[in-house]
């Protein structure tokens, strides 16, 4: 049973946390790697080098999405095959504790699956703008899917 009393502040901390997490991410390739150094990442993984600031854009504006209440459930969906690229190309190999060498696949696997809980919740409480005036659980009624 869902607490509808409590469910869109969930769903808010929730939504709060995973674009801080993304804006934290992409502040980590542009200020430490540098856009240009993780460009350079990316080519000798065997990636293009240009995927790179697609990446860096969609974790701009998908945290960005997120935090503000934007289409969350789109933005949530649209930032998965970021984490499972993250998976197959670096973190998998490494085995599944993120401590290992490397990061391991477990923290991205748990981001992920953060975000479709997110785009199943929906947007919460204090959204600007729902997707189709979607905005999940609601305070004065049952869980709107």
């Amino acid at each position: 049973m869902i607490d509808t009393r409590t469910a869109p502040y969930a769903a808010l901390l929730l939504r709060l946390t995973l674009g801080g997490l993304f804006l934290t991410h992409l502040a980590l390739k542009f200020f430490v790697f540098t856009p240009a150094g993780t460009a350079a990442f990316f080519g000798k993984i065997g990636l293009p080098p240009a995927l790179a600031y697609v990446i860096m854009s969609a974790e701009l504006l998908g945290g960005i999405a997120l935090i503000l209440g934007v289409w969350t459930r789109l933005a949530a969906l649209l930032l998965t095959p970021i984490l499972l690229g993250a998976i197959f190309t670096v973190h998998g190999a490494a085995g599944f504790f993120f401590n290992n060498a490397n990061g391991g696949w477990e923290y991205p696997a748990f981001w992920i699956v953060a975000l479709i809980v997110q785009a199943l919740l929906g947007d919460g409480i204090y959204a600007l703008r729902p997707l189709r005036g979607d905005s999940g659980v609601k305070l004065s009624g049952a869980y709107s899917g």
